[in-house]
């Protein structure tokens, strides 16, 4: 059985949206499937690491096709020439070019800056696919435009498809604060239904997103992220400093203004506390991070590392006393998790949320209890919970067992999808 998989995210692209997929096909050939990948030949990538492509499995074809995207347009016209335009980042402090790219983006770009890829890619699958048959086309996005050249090869080859939804479409963290005008809104709204409601099987990575695909598609099925490493029972060298850690992306929404407070607070009631704790952030920061940091005075205690390789990252969060993680706090919060969260839990190390502790993610903990999560504006809990974990750090207690991960395990999550593909093809 072979797949054809279409997605932007593929190595030497770094950050969370290529592991999904590249772990998918790391493992796929295991099932009794070949993958087949179509991305794209020269990316605009905002982040890079080539140490994933020793990941993609030796002689897995990979098509690749250029495309146009406006971006570098936008990025030529800067005056930041080095920045990377990303929608993640909007906050009320942008330039007027910048809020001129964000409203041109969101009003005329649909779903977003790659739409322009869709009919190349189209006309040239479609002639790949007439000496190369596939039994399933599977679409990974965001960027959404993968989804529409799914939809359009659906409608012209017949061949079955599946669209794998990373993140939400509407219900994205970002799209509330998107300048969209109505008739935009509309054309989101009626687009995604009409993926949704094509799709031969919808893939979602939490409860919440099934729940609201469901009306769309009954065929909608839940295959979260994982990790990709073993689950070692050795001890590794922890950090002497009483270590907060957080991998990924902050920007003005995951921003937990609420813990640098909190934090503040124990350094002014505790020199000991002061002393000991050791804020560690790993990965892109909006610019409101940076200031509460400097704000609450926690400057000297805190190491900012832009980015890092992934095998890197995993030796960080082993050391690291603590892991940190902040959901965004955005209308469709209780159904956000952050991909980290996998990785967290083979780690081993206690994990701190802030988030909804009515969603995906706080029951991800829960059951297996790696950590606790905190609600969004309860700094009394926090302060409590920060306490007790510096306890048990001064006692040299401070250690976690989770339970029940292996089933996070990129090779059992990739036998999940492997069977879901055979349905759907027979």
């Amino acid at each position: 059985m072979k797949v054809l998989i279409l997605t932007y995210y593929w190595p030497p692209a770094g950050g969370s949206g290529v592991q999904r997929w590249l772990k998918f096909v790391k493992y796929l050939q295991n099932f009794g499937i070949t993958p087949v990948v179509y991305t794209v030949d020269n990316p605009d990538f905002s982040i890079l690491d080539t140490s994933l492509e020793k990941e993609i499995p030796q002689g897995v074809e990979v098509l690749k096709q250029p495309i146009w995207e406006p971006y570098k347009l936008a990025s030529f016209l800067s005056k930041n020439k080095n920045s990377k335009t990303n929608v993640g980042f909007l906050n009320s402090k942008q330039s007027r070019f910048a809020k001129l790219s964000t409203y041109i983006r969101a009003n005329f770009f649909i779903p977003d800056a790659r739409m322009f890829w869709v009919k190349p890619s189209v006309k040239f699958l479609k002639e790949y696919l007439k000496e190369n048959p596939v039994d399933a086309i599977i679409s990974s996005g965001p960027p959404h435009t993968l989804h529409k050249i799914g939809l359009e090869l659906k409608k012209e080859t017949g061949i079955p498809w599946i669209s794998d939804f990373r993140d939400p479409w509407t219900d994205i963290d970002y799209f509330h604060q998107l300048p969209l005008s109505k008739n935009a809104k509309k054309k989101h709204f009626k687009m995604e239904q009409e993926v949704l409601n094509t799709s031969d099987a919808v893939v979602v990575v939490g409860e919440t997103m099934k729940e609201n695909y469901l009306k769309h598609n009954k065929n909608t099925v839940v295959i979260t992220n994982g990790f990709d490493s073993n689950v070692s029972n050795s001890a590794e060298l922890l950090d002497e400093k009483f270590s907060i850690t957080h991998v990924g992306m902050m920007n003005e929404d995951r921003n937990p203004t609420m813990l640098w407070d909190v934090l503040k607070e124990l350094c002014t009631e505790d020199a000991n506390f002061k002393n000991d704790v050791c804020i560690q952030l790993i990965g892109k920061l909006d610019a409101s991070v940076i200031n509460g940091i400097e704000g609450n005075s926690l400057k000297e205690n805190t190491r900012i590392i832009n980015y890092l390789p992934h095998d890197k990252v995993a030796v960080f969060q082993k050391k690291s006393q603590v892991l940190l993680l902040a959901v965004n706090e955005v209308p469709s919060a209780r159904g956000i998790i952050t991909g980290k969260i996998f990785e967290y839990l083979v780690a081993k190390r206690p994990i701190l949320a802030i988030g909804p502790i009515d969603g995906d993610l706080a029951k991800i903990l829960t059951e297996s209890e790696a950590g606790a999560i905190v609600d969004f504006g309860d700094s009394k809990t926090l302060k409590i919970k920060i306490k007790e974990l510096y306890q048990a750090f001064k006692k040299n207690e401070l250690h976690i067992d989770p339970k029940n991960i292996e089933k996070y395990h990129r090779k059992e999550l990739t036998k999940q999808m492997a069977d879901l593909i055979k349905r759907t093809v027979s």
